[in-house]
């Protein structure tokens, strides 16, 4: 009788277990799904920020909302050597979220980018500063460059464009949410370096200091307290038609066209280069141009060289 008893309570017992491991399981089979489906995932909201003009290797950048902004340039990707660590708005980093940094974009802001080799476009979150590589205009999640399709390449030619309904929305949820103080951009108060050349046209990135992944960023001091949560962008890839573009390296505009036919022959030796006129405002302008470059490594390259050249402040554009 007591064996009948221990028997029937192993069976139970064995029933107890394989009902508690189907659930598990069953658990676990709709997690992946959702997954496998692009589905939304909550992510930790920090605080809406716009912030001061700050400096990074003697490059200064001005933060501002601009919600009209639009840019073609290269983009590349971070992740593991950033994965885990607080953002420039107190988030912190999943390289398996479809996030971004850029370097003057409020935070949190939400951004179209274009993959424009491959057509590939999908929406991410802008909660970090950067990229901080020389001719980079953003940089992406590990995740957004699996979903863009140039994780193993590392760089791509894209267009961002700025959501701005998202972006308003996204600043507003993070400022109800957390009760955030919009950090004002100051830029009175911050020195300007001297401008020598005509500026040049809003068609490609900033010049920066040569970088790579690791390169620095702001500091950030993360409050310890409970962080809301609200869905993150879907992970939803669509394909567009794209244009065939180039990769230019521009090594300045100039409003005398002697000057310009000056530069080109200082750099003449580095590649193709071209004059070409262009107005702004109604003032008639002469850029000059290395290119049409085959790859990101030769536009680089170019860059670097350039520098050793004394031309410090060339572009890298995308058209």
């Amino acid at each position: 009788m007591i064996m009948a008893f221990n028997n029937r309570s192993l069976v139970l017992a064995f029933l107890s277990l394989f009902a508690l491991a189907a659930c598990a399981e069953t658990e676990f089979l709709v997690h992946t799904a959702k997954t496998a489906r692009g589905e939304a995932k909550p992510a930790p909201v920090g605080d809406y920020k716009v912030g001061k003009p700050y400096q990074i290797k003697g490059q200064w950048y001005y933060p501002a909302e601009n919600f009209e902004y639009t840019e073609t340039g290269i983009a590349s990707w971070y992740g593991p050597n950033f994965h885990g660590k607080p953002t420039a708005n107190g988030e912190v980093f999943d390289q398996n979220l479809v996030t971004a940094a850029h370097r003057t974009l409020p935070l949190p802001s939400a951004v179209r980018v274009t993959n424009l080799e491959n057509g590939r476009t999908i929406v991410l979150r802008v909660n970090d500063r950067g990229p901080f590589a020389r001719g980079r205009i953003i940089d992406v999640s590990r995740r957004g460059a699996q979903l863009l399709g140039f994780e193993k390449n590392g760089t791509a030619k894209v267009r961002v464009e700025i959501m701005s309904d998202d972006s308003r929305q996204l600043k507003l949820a993070a400022i109800n949410r957390k009760g955030s103080r919009v950090a004002q951009p100051q830029v009175a108060s911050s020195p300007r370096q001297d401008v020598v050349a005509t500026p040049l046209p809003n068609s490609g990135p900033q010049p920066v200091q040569q970088a790579s992944n690791s390169a620095p960023r702001p500091a950030v001091t993360v409050q310890s307290r409970d962080l809301a949560e609200v869905p993150v962008l879907s992970e939803e890839v669509k394909v567009l038609p794209v244009s065939p573009t180039g990769i230019f390296v521009q090594t300045g505009a100039f409003s005398d066209f002697k000057n310009a036919l000056r530069m080109r022959n200082r750099v003449f030796d580095l590649g193709p280069t071209q004059i070409s006129r262009f107005k702004v405002a109604g003032t008639e302008l002469y850029r000059v141009r290395i290119g049409p470059l085959q790859t990101v490594a030769m536009a680089d390259t170019t860059l670097t060289q350039l520098t050793d050249a004394g031309v410090p402040d060339a572009q890298l554009i995308v058209e």
